[in-house]
């Protein structure tokens, strides 16, 4: 009988933790079309105001609440009106308006001369630029001016102050995401560390740690907030220190659990006989081997946080004007519920679509991470 040896190439490739987490997440439709979707919002948030002709803080007077529309404005029907507008703050009267594609014509009168300067009135406003005097009749008292319509895209409308809605929302969905991940990273960063090193010592020292936690947990979340903000105002750097300092302590009861299971494995106690410290075993073993159901929880702690800093800005607690984020979005939009409905459903649905997606991907990460709990 003769034993057949196979070449070192030629054996099967060992798969790591994570490749074989990756592949059973792909065949998860709901985690990856939510990975697709988030990743979609993302890249609409971070890249989209680079694209957008608008600024989050530029203000259209002429377009104050105005609704979603496909077409441009101003609309044909309102230009007249609007050179009326222009034309009273010069002191002129309107003779004729007419308009042809994207360019108009006004004949406007005065008792007299007119200074050819009137026309900077006429730039003024949001529905007409470029404007120049094309003729002058009447030794001056009367003046033909010819422009462009200076037509405006507002897919989302616009807000109370006539600015941007869709830029509001690009800019406002970087807010909420930075302070979910920056948060998130603060709480992994602390629990991780304060957990693992809690749970490898154990005994007095873990006892202590444990019921510093517990008088964390004890402190009620909105008065330190409100705390906060009365003593140093509204910061946005302030969202982070409040939401950090207590977010971090679910993760170090997580990562304590892991640590008691592990210290007692065999790898761990080979680790002591090859000479490695303290430090170096929690480093190189106790924290790697706690990372899976960290991340698991950490896709799950972010849309809690992202909730959370919404519903900080709906109190009037999170970032300034003309700074927003979602939550500062929904809470103009509750205000004017009734009169602009748009106001309030489009931040919503990007900020109930991405919750939606990350709580899918936290499902599916935990499925791939351990499927036997499946």
């Amino acid at each position: 009988m003769t034993e057949t040896i196979l070449a070192p190439d030629t054996l099967p490739r060992s798969r790591s933790l994570f490749e074989l987490a990756w592949l059973r997440l792909r065949r998860n439709k709901a985690a990856m079309v939510s990975l697709f979707v988030f990743t979609a919002i993302v890249l609409f948030s971070v890249l989209g105001p680079f694209f957008s002709p608008h600024g989050y803080d530029q203000v259209y007077g002429s377009y104050v609440k105005v609704p979603p529309s496909l077409s441009p404005y101003p609309k044909h029907a309102t230009l007249e009106e609007a050179m009326k507008r222009a034309a009273s703050q010069a002191r002129l009267q309107v003779q004729s308006f007419e308009t042809s594609g994207t360019q108009f014509t006004a004949t406007l009168t005065s008792s007299r001369a007119i200074d050819p300067r009137a026309t900077r009135y006429v730039d003024r406003i949001d529905e007409f630029r470029n404007t120049k005097v094309s003729e002058t009749r009447d030794d001056g008292r009367t003046v033909v001016m010819q422009g462009d319509i200076n037509g405006q895209y507002f897919l989302l409308g616009t807000d109370g102050n006539g600015r941007d809605l869709m830029t509001r929302i690009m800019i406002g969905g970087q807010v909420s995401l930075l302070v979910g991940l920056l948060a998130s990273l603060v709480s992994l960063v602390i629990g991780v560390t304060y957990g693992a090193v809690s749970g490898y010592i154990g005994g007095r020292t873990d006892n202590l740690m444990m019921r510093f936690v517990e008088i964390l947990y004890s402190l009620p979340f909105m008065f330190f907030v409100i705390l906060l903000v009365a003593s140093f105002g509204r910061d946005f750097w302030l969202i982070f220190v409040a939401i950090g300092a207590i977010e971090w302590l679910d993760m170090a009861r997580i990562v304590r659990g892991q640590t008691l299971s592990l210290k007692r494995r065999d790898f761990i106690s080979a680790a002591h006989a090859l000479g490695l410290s303290e430090g170096a075993v929690i480093r190189r073993h106790i924290i790697p081997n706690t990372l899976s159901p960290v991340l698991v929880f950490l896709t799950v702690r972010i849309p809690r946080i992202i909730l959370l800093e919404s519903f900080l800005s709906f109190l009037g607690l999170g970032v300034q004007a003309p700074l927003t984020s979602w939550g500062a979005l929904i809470k103009e939009g509750a205000d004017s519920m009734e009169a602009a409905p748009y106001l309030l459903i489009c931040p919503a649905i990007f900020l109930v679509t991405t919750l939606f997606c990350l709580n899918f991907i936290g499902d599916g990460l935990r499925d791939a991470f351990d499927p036997k709990d499946r």
